[in-house]
C-alpha cells in the first residue's frame, strides 16, 4: 500500500506542477486580455464558452469515465487485452460522438447567436468550435487511459505541448484580431483553442500507440466491453446532457434576467463579465494544486474498490481530506483578508475586491466537494454525483429565474451561495452513505482555522509596507502562508507527541 501512496503522491505532483505552471501562465494572459477588452466582452466570450461546454459534454458522453472503471478493473485483474479492447472501443464512439456534436452546433448556431448572445456575435464562432469537438472526445479517452495507468508524465508532456501551441495562436490572432471588436476576440480566442487540441490529440495519440507497443498489446485488434462501456457511460452521459444543459442555460439566462432588475443590457453583460469571467476564474485557480491529485483519486478508489480494501479507502482519503481542507481555508483566508488588494492589483478595480471578499466563504465548499466527488466517482457512484449536479442546477436556475429580476446582482451572489452549498450537503451526504469514510474534525477543521487566525494575527503585528501596491499584497500574503504553514506543521508535530 506504500508503495502504492508512493506512485500515487509521485504522480500527482507531475499533474499539479505541469497544471500549476500552465494555469498561472494561462490565468496571467487572461487577466491581461480582460484588462484589455473589458468586462462586457468577457462577459460575451463567457456566454460562447457556455456554449462551448454543453457540447463538448455531448462530445464526451461520460466515456472516459468508462475508460477509467474498465480499465483500472481490467489492469487489477490482469486482464490487460480486454482492458484494450474497451478502450479502442471508447475512442471509436468519441469519434463518433465529436462528429455528432460538431454537427449539431452547427445545426443550432443561428438560434444559439439570435437568443442567447444578445446579438453581440454571429454564429462564426461556433463554427470554429464544431471543428474541434471530435479531437477533444477522443483525447479525453486517451488521457484518462494514462491516468488510470498512473502515467500522469506522459498527459503532463501532452498538457505542456497543447498550451504552448494554444499561447502562440493566440498571440498571434490576437494581434491580427483584437482591434477589430467582440466577435472578431471569440474568433481568435477558439480558433487558437482547436488548433491546440488538434495538435495535442495527434501527440497523445502517438504517445498512447507507443505504450501499448511498449506493453506487447499492439496486436489486439478487436473492439470488446461495448455492454460495459454503455452501462457505465450511457446513464453518465444522459446526466451529464442534463447537468451540462442547465449549466448551459443557467449561464445564458444570467444576462437577460439582470436586465429585468433594470440594469441595461451593457450593464448586465459587464456584472456577468465580472463575477464569471474575472473574479470566480482567480477564486477557482488554486484549485489546481488540488484538482490532479483528486482526478488520480477516481483509478485509485476503483482500484481498491475492486480489491474490496477498505482500509486503503480510508487512510487514503483522511490524507487527502486534510491536506485538502487545510488548503481551503488557507486560501479562503487570503481571499478574506486580501480581497481589496487582490482587486486593485490584478484588475485594477474595487468593485472585483468587492467580490472577492463576498465569495470566499465559499471556497471551502467548492474545493472539498471537488474531492469528495472523485471519490464518488471511484466508487462507482459517478450517476449519484450526477443527480447531484442535476438538482443543484435545476433548483439555482429557479432561483436565479425569479430571484435576478427583483434583486438584480444580489440575487446572483445567492444563487452562488444556495448552489455551492447544496451541492456541498447532498454530495457529503452520499459519500459517507456509500464509503466507510469517517470525519476528522480536528485535522480537517479545527487545525487549519487554528492556523489561519494565528497568521492573521501575526501579519497584522508584523506585516510589509512598500509602496508598490502589488509588491506589498506579494510579500504580505507570503508571510502569511509561510506562517500558516509553520503554525500547521507545529501542530501536527505536537499532536503527534501527544499521542507517542
Amino acid at each position: 500500500m506504500r508503495k502504492k501512496s508512493k506512485l500515487f503522491l509521485i504522480n500527482g505532483s507531475i499533474l499539479t506542477i505541469t497544471a500549476l505552471i500552465m494555469r498561472f501562465a494561462t490565468l496571467v494572459f487572461n487577466v491581461y486580455i480582460s484588462n484589455q477588452i473589458g468586462s462586457e466582452a468577457v462577459g460575451i466570450f463567457s456566454l460562447v464558452m457556455s456554449v462551448y461546454l454543453f457540447f463538448v459534454t455531448v462530445a464526451t458522453s461520460g466515456l472516459n469515465i468508462a475508460v477509467t472503471v474498465i480499465v483500472s478493473e481490467k489492469f487489477a485483474l490482469s486482464k490487460e487485452k480486454i482492458a484494450i479492447k474497451a478502450i479502442r472501443t471508447c475512442i471509436f464512439f468519441s469519434l463518433l460522438l465529436g462528429l455528432t456534436s460538431s454537427i449539431l452546433i452547427i445545426i443550432f448556431s443561428n438560434f444559439i447567436a439570435n437568443n442567447f448572445l444578445h446579438n453581440m456575435v454571429s454564429n462564426k464562432p461556433l463554427f470554429y468550435i464544431a471543428i474541434g469537438l471530435p479531437f477533444i472526445a477522443m483525447s479525453s479517452c486517451i488521457s484518462s487511459y494514462f491516468s488510470t495507468t498512473r502515467k500522469a508524465y506522459k498527459n503532463a508532456i501532452v498538457q505542456v505541448f497543447e498550451f504552448l501551441i494554444k499561447i502562440f495562436a493566440t498571440i498571434i490572432l490576437l494581434k491580427l484580431n483584437i482591434s477589430k471588436g467582440v466577435e472578431y476576440i471569440c474568433i481568435s480566442l477558439i480558433l487558437a483553442d482547436v488548433i491546440s487540441e488538434i495538435c495535442s490529440f495527434s501527440l497523445i495519440f502517438i504517445l498512447y500507440v507507443i505504450d501499448i507497443k511498449l506493453k506487447k498489446l499492439d496486436n489486439v485488434r478487436s473492439f470488446g466491453q461495448r455492454i460495459n462501456i454503455l452501462k457505465i457511460a450511457f446513464p453518465v452521459a444522459l446526466t451529464s446532457y442534463i447537468r451540462s444543459g442547465l449549466s448551459t442555460l443557467k449561464q445564458l439566462i444570467i444576462p437577460s434576467q439582470l436586465e429585468k432588475s433594470g440594469l441595461s443590457c451593457s450593464n448586465s453583460l459587464s456584472k456577468y463579465g465580472i463575477i464569471n469571467g474575472m473574479v470566480l476564474p482567480i477564486i477557482f485557480f488554486p484549485t489546481v494544486l488540488i484538482n490532479s491529485y483528486s482526478s488520480l483519486l477516481i483509478p485509485e478508489f476503483s482500484t481498491y474498490l475492486a480489491q474490496k480494501n477498505y482500509k486503503a479507502i480510508n487512510y487514503i482519503s483522511d490524507k487527502i481530506f486534510t491536506l485538502t481542507c487545510s488548503f481551503s481555508i488557507c486560501i479562503c483566508s487570503i481571499f478574506i483578508f486580501f480581497s481589496n488588494d487582490l482587486g486593485l492589483a490584478i484588475y485594477n478595480n474595487l468593485e472585483t475586491g468587492y467580490y472577492f471578499k463576498i465569495l470566499a466563504p465559499l471556497i471551502f465548499f467548492m474545493y472539498v466537494d471537488n474531492v469528495i466527488d472523485c471519490i464518488l466517482k471511484g466508487l462507482n457512484k459517478q450517476v449519484g454525483v450526477m443527480l447531484c449536479n442535476i438538482l443543484d442546477l435545476s433548483v439555482t436556475t429557479c432561483f436565479i429565474y425569479f430571484l435576478l429580476p427583483i434583486y438584480g446582482i444580489n440575487g446572483y451572489i445567492a444563487s452562488i451561495f444556495i448552489s455551492e452549498l447544496l451541492n456541498f450537503s447532498v454530495s457529503l451526504f452520499q459519500m459517507f452513505k456509500y464509503s466507510k469514510i469517517r470525519i476528522n474534525f480536528v485535522n480537517w477543521i479545527l487545525v487549519p482555522l487554528v492556523c489561519s487566525f494565528m497568521s492573521f494575527f501575526i501579519i497584522n503585528i508584523y506585516h510589509f509596507s512598500f509602496v508598490d501596491l502589488t509588491l506589498n499584497l506579494i510579500f504580505n500574503i507570503g508571510l502569511f502562508v509561510i506562517v500558516y504553514i509553520s503554525v500547521f506543521v507545529i501542530l501536527n508535530v505536537k499532536k503527534k507527541e501527544k499521542w507517542k
